[in-house]
């Protein structure tokens, strides 16, 4: 995946690396990279000098778009399943895939593609594919706060099948009732 021209002097992978830590340590916002730029245990514990500032990682998520996001979430799979191979026998004897729609709120009052959900809150609504064996996201799609659970369901469900197919013995579906879609689930493979 390459969204930018050149790299001085980080690369896609200290961007993405950046945000994660970010989230992993409870960053809520761009902003609070700002803390771990300045932390020299944090520093020294990434064996770095320094991290990109709250502003460039925010130019860096700007540059993707919805196929910048799929190549991502893609070349974490295909990771993900050389991780897999590696497991003991049995690993994935039988496969669960989750689907579920969340909610997620955000702070912002006028983000392109939120809405008001069924709840009255303003924000998004993820469809999140799962593999609840080892509770890794499979998948992660941006929908607006309004959309119904089971809305383009069925592409990512598809996808997560494909991925996890060449692994598992048996592969079983869960979603609570709004992913009963009976003449999809039916469907001959």
């Amino acid at each position: 995946m390459q969204l930018l021209k050149r790299h001085l002097p980080y690369h896609e992978s200290d961007h993405v690396l950046n945000l994660a830590y970010n989230a992993l340590l409870e960053g809520l916002r761009l902003e609070d990279i700002e803390l771990r730029r300045n932390d020299e245990a944090f520093l020294d514990g990434l064996g770095a000098q320094r991290i990109p500032d709250p502003t460039t990682s925010g130019d860096f998520t700007r540059r993707f778009d919805q196929d910048s996001v799929l190549a991502l979430m893609e070349a974490i799979n295909a990771t993900r399943g050389r991780v897999w191979k590696e497991q003991p026998g049995g690993f994935l004897s039988q496969a669960f895939i989750d689907t579920d729609g969340t909610i997620a709120p955000t702070l912002g009052e006028c983000k392109g593609g939120m809405a008001l959900s069924y709840k009255g809150i303003w924000g998004y609504a993820p469809l999140i594919i799962s593999l609840a064996n080892s509770r890794e996201v499979l998948y992660l799609v941006n929908r607006p706060g309004n959309v119904v659970g089971h809305e383009g369901c069925v592409p990512w469900i598809d996808r997560a099948i494909e991925l996890v197919r060449p692994y598992a013995g048996e592969i079983t579906l869960r979603g609570d009732t709004d992913f009963t879609l009976s003449a999809q689930l039916d469907r001959s493979r």
